[in-house]
């Protein structure tokens, strides 16, 4: 069940090794999913209870989790030792990892901890502070392996590519659906289902559907309305494949589009393509988010866009598919060939009650980006 070959998570263990000799870590202890998927293939929602992958600096692994996830790390990784903590009144799985680490060899060793992810809540988190605070010298390194995900290998890609193919499909097979009296339930099962049919997976968030005042919305909430005569409809979706993301943005509209409507794609257009024109090597992440606001700025639009406009994309968990590196001002973070980039140019007016969102998934190499979707980028008006 394994998504990639076996050389390549031995290549993704070994530049690990290496950036952990670079800090002089003895260990790492791996609370988030994500790192433990790119890792070894693990593959679970169990992190929303207490798990940890311990990886020593020689390569040695261990998986501390529960009974319930046994089979599915044995089924889906390579990792090969499995220790279970056992569900039972005033459990402290803490204690556990304390002693498999003793177990290991690491009492006085410097320990680096995810400590910065959902796979880690905060009660979870003080246990492991007070278990192996004094047991061993604890540091932050949460952005240890986010960095390695950031440069996607060309198998990694293969599976980026796909997903971009499943989110086109998606899209294009429910815009015949979209007109006056479509029910947004009745979209968003087509475009989630299609995927899931075509054999793509569960977004690591729930896509974002909202129409009339609720397409100034960018996040999603229960209840659905049918849209009107006179409508707008924002979509932001993700094909998926082995748990690799990539993402798209639109605004619709039914019937005729306002004036503002108009204005605001034309500011929506001209950022997104500003944008790709900086999305190269040479550049970094803040640089990204100066095209897109200056563009804002040009279009009297500051009030009305985002402090941020998009992000890194990968294998991600939930509850979100966001990379941990965004596109904001003064992020120093460099542009780098081989990254999965989503830019997303959201202008919610609402003075007006106007909404207009337009955005993409890039891979990018070392000249301009390739846009991963073959959707036009135009404004989609439909009768």
């Amino acid at each position: 069940m394994l998504h990639f070959a076996p050389d390549e998570y031995a290549a993704r263990l070994n530049r690990l090794m290496v950036e952990m000799a670079e800090q002089k870590l003895d260990a790492m202890l791996l609370f988030a999913q994500d790192s433990m998927y790119w890792l070894t293939g693990y593959d679970t929602f169990g992190f929303c209870f207490f798990q940890c992958l311990i990886v020593k600096a020689d390569g040695e692994m261990k998986l501390l989790t529960r009974s319930a996830d046994l089979r599915q790390a044995q089924a889906t990784s390579v990792i090969k030792d499995i220790v279970l903590w056992r569900d039972r009144a005033g459990a402290d799985p803490s204690i556990d990892l304390r002693d498999l680490c003793d177990e290991m060899g690491l009492l006085g060793a410097k320990i680096g901890v995810e400590w910065a992810t959902h796979g880690l809540t905060a009660a979870n988190g003080r246990l492991v502070q007070e278990k192996l605070g004094s047991f061993a010298t604890l540091r932050d390194a949460s952005d240890l392996v986010p960095a390695l995900r950031l440069i996607k290998s060309p198998a990694e890609i293969v599976h980026v590519r796909e997903a971009a193919r499943l989110a086109d499909d998606a899209y294009e097979a429910m815009l015949p659906l979209v007109k006056e009296g479509a029910d947004e339930g009745e979209l968003l099962a087509v475009l989630q289902g299609d995927i899931l049919r075509q054999g793509g997976d569960y977004p690591a968030n729930p896509f974002i559907i909202g129409s009339g005042p609720d397409a100034l919305l960018c996040r999603y909430k229960a209840g659905r309305r049918k849209l009107s005569a006179q409508d707008q409809l924002t979509l932001e979706w993700a094909g998926v494949k082995s748990q690799y993301h990539s993402a798209l943005m639109r605004t619709l509209i039914v019937g005729s589009p306002l004036m503002r409507h108009e204005e605001l794609f034309a500011a929506a257009h001209e950022a997104l393509l500003a944008v790709e024109e900086v999305m190269r090597p040479g550049q970094t992440f803040g640089d990204v988010f100066d095209a897109h606001a200056r563009v804002m700025e040009e279009h009297n639009l500051v009030r009305h866009r985002l402090t941020a406009c998009g992000y890194s994309l990968g294998a991600r968990f939930a509850p979100s598919w966001m990379d941990p590196q965004m596109f904001y001002a003064g992020n120093p973070e460099p542009i780098q060939p081989d990254m999965t980039l989503f830019a997303h140019m959201i202008i919610m007016d609402s003075d007006s009650g106007t909404a207009m969102c337009l955005g993409r998934t890039y891979l990018t190499t070392t000249g301009a980006p390739e846009p991963l979707s073959r959707l036009p980028l135009e404004m989609t008006v439909v009768g």
